[in-house]
C-alpha cells in the first residue's frame, strides 16, 4: 500500500504525519515558457512523463477559452473565489452542490453497520469507511453548481433514507442537510473555503457532521481533509485530498485517524489511506489501509500499532460497479441523484432536479445552460437588493440558525438545525385533511420562475 517504513519504536504507522505542506508533492513543472503564463504550474501525477509544455495544452479547455479565462482569473490569485466568480459551464457537471452532499449517502449501510455492531472499534471501521467512500465521487473533476438561496434537494427510495438539503445562506455560501433512517441520522452544516493559487485552487471543508446512531445512541463527528485540485485550466485537472481525516465517537471517545498520502512522484502514494481506530485510551487497537478510490481494509493490532499474530486483513468496503465511459464520469447512484425514480411525491419546486441551467446542461446543450445560469443569478441578486430595500432578513424553511458557533481547523462555523418542519410537511401533504397545521402553506413555490424566495 505504499506505507511509511515501520519505526521500531512506535509501530507500523508510526510515520505518518499530518501536514499541509504536503499539498502538492507531485511533479510539479513551471510554464514559463508559454508566453504570458509565466509562473503557472502544472502538476502532472505521472511524474513528469510529458513536457510541460505539451501537458500544458492539455484538458477539456480550447485554446482560446483557457486563454481568455486565465486572463480573468490570474488577479483572483491569492483569494477565496467560493462565490466571488462567474465561472463558465464548460467546467460545470449537471448537478448542485446539494445534490454532491448526498452522494454521501451512496454506501449508507456501512452506518446501518455501525448501528448494529456490538464491538466500539469495528463500530468505527464500519462508520469511518463511510466517510471514505465518498471520494471516489468526489474525485471528478467536473464542478457543481452553486446553489441559490432557497433552494433544495430531497432523495427518497434509497436505503430506507429520508435526505433533505437546503442552501441557508448566499454570502458566504453555506449549506445544511439532514437524513435518516431506521438505524441513523446524519445531519451537516457546510461552508466552503477556498484560495485560488493560479492553476490550482485549495478546498477547505469548513463545516461540521454529526452522525447519530439510534441503537445506543451514539454520537459521531467527522472532520475531514482539505482537498486541492490541480490544472485548473492548463492541462488535465486532477484532485488530491492529502491530510488527515478525524472521526471522533463523542459519546465514547473512541476515535479513527486516517491519514490521505499526497500524491507524490511518479503517483507515488495516491490514492492511499492508512491509519488507526483508537479506544478511548488512545490505545491502537485497529490498522485500516486501502484506497480512497477502491476499497478499504482493516486488521486488529497490538499497542505498537503491529497487526496480531493468526489474523489477516479483511476488506470493508469496495466501491460499486461504476459505468464505461461516462461523460462526466458519474457513477449509477450518481445518475440516479438526478433521476426523478429517488425524489419523494409531490417534489418541492425548489428542487435542484428542476434548475433549468442543470438541466440544459444534463441534455448536453451548454448555451442554453450558459443563458439560464446567467439569468438565475441575475434575479439572484435582484431579489437581495429588494430584500435589503424591504429590510428582510432572509430565514430558511426546513433549518433554523442556532447560537451555536464550533471551530473548525479552517475557521469558526455557525450552526444551522434541521427544525421538523420538513417531516411534519411530508406527513400533511400525505393527509390533506392535516394541511392547515404545517407553516408556510404555500409550499411549494418556484424559485426557477420567480427568486423571491424570502419576500414573503
Amino acid at each position: 500500500m505504499g506505507s511509511p517504513e515501520k519505526n521500531d519504536n512506535k509501530g507500523f504507522f508510526s510515520a505518518m504525519t499530518s501536514g499541509f505542506s504536503v499539498f502538492s508533492n507531485a511533479m510539479h513543472r513551471s510554464v514559463n515558457g508559454l508566453l504570458g503564463y509565466e509562473g503557472v504550474e502544472v502538476i502532472n501525477p505521472e511524474g513528469g512523463k510529458e513536457d510541460a509544455e505539451e501537458e500544458a495544452q492539455r484538458g477539456r479547455w480550447k485554446p482560446e477559452e483557457r486563454d481568455g479565462y486565465w486572463k480573468m482569473m490570474h488577479k483572483y490569485i491569492g483569494s477565496d473565489i467560493t462565490s466571488m466568480v462567474t465561472l463558465p459551464v464548460i467546467i460545470f457537471e449537471p448537478m448542485t452542490m446539494l445534490q454532491k452532499m448526498a452522494e454521501l449517502m451512496e454506501y449508507s449501510y456501512l452506518l446501518d453497520q455501525a448501528d448494529t455492531c456490538e464491538d466500539p472499534c469495528m463500530r468505527m471501521v464500519y462508520a469511518s469507511s463511510w466517510a471514505i467512500s465518498v471520494y471516489f465521487a468526489y474525485q471528478r473533476t467536473w464542478k457543481p453548481f452553486n446553489p441559490i438561496l432557497g433552494e433544495t434537494y430531497e432523495m427518497a427510495n434509497h436505503g430506507g433514507i429520508t435526505f433533505l438539503a437546503e442552501q441557508v445562506s448566499h454570502h458566504p455560501p453555506m449549506s445544511a442537510g439532514h437524513a435518516e433512517n431506521e438505524h441513523f441520522t446524519y445531519d451537516v452544516t457546510s461552508k466552503l473555503k477556498t484560495k485560488f493559487l493560479g492553476n490550482s485552487v485549495d478546498v477547505y471543508p469548513v463545516g461540521r457532521t454529526r452522525v447519530t446512531l439510534k441503537k445506543d445512541a451514539v454520537v459521531i463527528d467527522l472532520v475531514p481533509p482539505p482537498t486541492k485540485v490541480n490544472n485548473l485550466i492548463f492541462g488535465r485537472t486532477w484532485i488530491d485530498s492529502p491530510g488527515e481525516m478525524i472521526m471522533t465517537n463523542m459519546t465514547t471517545g473512541d476515535k479513527v485517524v486516517l491519514y490521505f498520502q499526497p500524491c507524490g512522484w511518479f503517483g507515488a502514494g495516491r490514492y492511499e489511506v492508512d491509519g488507526y481506530v483508537y479506544n478511548s485510551a488512545e490505545e491502537p487497537k485497529i490498522l485500516m489501509t486501502g484506497k480512497w478510490n477502491e476499497s478499504m481494509s482493516y486488521q486488529p493490532c497490538d499497542l505498537e500499532g503491529e497487526p496480531l499474530p493468526d489474523t489477516e486483513l479483511l476488506e470493508v468496503w469496495h466501491v460499486a460497479d461504476i459505468p464505461t465511459n461516462d461523460k462526466f464520469d458519474y457513477t449509477f447512484f450518481a445518475h440516479k441523484l438526478n433521476s426523478f425514480d429517488t425524489a419523494p411525491r409531490n417534489l418541492l419546486a425548489s428542487d435542484s432536479r428542476l434548475r433549468p441551467d442543470r438541466f440544459a446542461l444534463e441534455m448536453g446543450d451548454l448555451s442554453k445552460s450558459g443563458t439560464e445560469k446567467s439569468s438565475l443569478e441575475e434575479r439572484q441578486r435582484a431579489e437581495k437588493k429588494i430584500r435589503e430595500a424591504k429590510e428582510h432578513k432572509f430565514a430558511p424553511r426546513w433549518f433554523d440558525l442556532t447560537e451555536e458557533v464550533t471551530s473548525t481547523p479552517w475557521g469558526d462555523l455557525e450552526i444551522y438545525h434541521y427544525n421538523g418542519k420538513y417531516t411534519e410537511y411530508r406527513t400533511a401533504i400525505g393527509n390533506p385533511d392535516n394541511i392547515d397545521h404545517v407553516d408556510n402553506k404555500e409550499i411549494p413555490f418556484n424559485p426557477w420562475q420567480y427568486v423571491n424566495l424570502s419576500t414573503e
